[in-house]
């Protein structure tokens, strides 16, 4: 946490690695885990959940958004505090209803979530008593349309999931798609400039405040402004994201097994369609991955790949 990133009491933050977004920890209170990671570190994020909570219970498991690395531990929380109640966006209720994970994208992303039920939802204009406080609960489509924010307006205090970071925001899912997903990211971070937080609680690296958060803002706009300019490249970025994410997963696969995962994920399928069409998978496959090597994201050795 910076020095300007000042968190209200019985507010902590388990900073996470990839693959599991950041967990915040609600201790005194109303407790509760907003985000719960990815189900790869379901085990070590309970661990850390009842580090922090000792002997007191569980009530609230809330999701931002239900990307499997800020959900993939609900299941494994909700196993060990069975009263608690599972709150999430109103958007895809019904796909978790039916564990639809094409709905979900789990299937889309090659990626994995254990399935979990929900209690309640986390309805846009209404708030929510989280710890000592009630946090506003802000739509914030974008990197998803069904996402949200939450915001407590005492210490302006935000939770901005995946729609901020200090030097960015998670990839626009729906631009992926053919769907608008560009203008939300713009409308949604306007909103974050006129919440005017103090701190912002990122999903994904450090809590940061005071003039970071107009200077994150604008490296925000000023990246947007480069993938509305060039879609392409931010596809090329997604996929590259999607795989690395894999490879801390994986930590090591074979070329051959990597490609047939590859093939067999829906969302790699659409980009190449959409955008490298002229080129051979295989080939633009091989173009992603030389790409996550020179930036040292990855290291290919004969037919395998590893993960750096």
């Amino acid at each position: 946490m910076t020095a300007a990133a000042v968190l209200p009491a019985g507010v902590a933050v388990l900073e996470r690695g990839w693959l599991s977004s950041n967990n915040v920890v609600f201790t005194t209170g109303v407790t509760a885990v907003v985000d719960t990671g990815y189900v790869a570190h379901a085990a070590q994020t309970l661990a850390l959940v009842r580090n922090l909570l000792g002997a007191a219970p569980l009530q609230l498991i809330v999701s931002t958004h239900l990307h499997s690395d800020h959900c993939g531990g609900n299941a494994t929380l909700k196993a060990a505090y069975p009263s608690a109640r599972t709150l999430i966006p109103p958007g895809h209720a019904d796909a978790v209803a039916r564990w639809d994970e094409s709905v979900l994208t789990y299937t889309a992303t090659g990626q994995s979530c254990d399935r979990f039920g929900f209690d309640a939802l986390l309805r846009p204009g209404q708030d929510i008593r989280l710890g000592e406080s009630a946090w506003q609960v802000h739509a914030a489509p974008g990197h998803d349309p069904h996402s949200v924010i939450l915001f407590e307006p005492a210490s302006r205090t935000l939770i901005s999931a995946d729609a901020l970071w200090e030097n960015g925001f998670g990839v626009v899912f729906p631009e992926l798609d053919g769907e608008e997903g560009f203008a939300e990211v713009g409308a949604t971070l306007d909103l974050i400039e006129s919440l005017a937080p103090r701190t912002v609680i990122p999903g994904h690296g450090t809590p940061f405040g005071g003039a970071q958060v107009a200077a994150s803002l604008a490296r925000a706009r000023s990246r947007l402004a480069g993938q509305v300019a060039h879609p392409e490249r931010h596809a090329a970025h997604a996929m590259k994201v999607l795989i690395k994410f894999k490879l801390l997963e994986w930590q090591s696969i074979a070329w051959s097994d990597l490609l047939g995962w590859a093939r067999s994920m829906p969302y790699m399928a659409r980009v190449h369609r959409r955008f490298a069409s002229s080129i051979a998978f295989e080939e633009w496959l091989q173009m992603l991955t030389a790409e996550l090597e020179r930036a040292s994201a990855a290291r290919r050795e004969g037919a395998m790949l590893y993960n750096i």
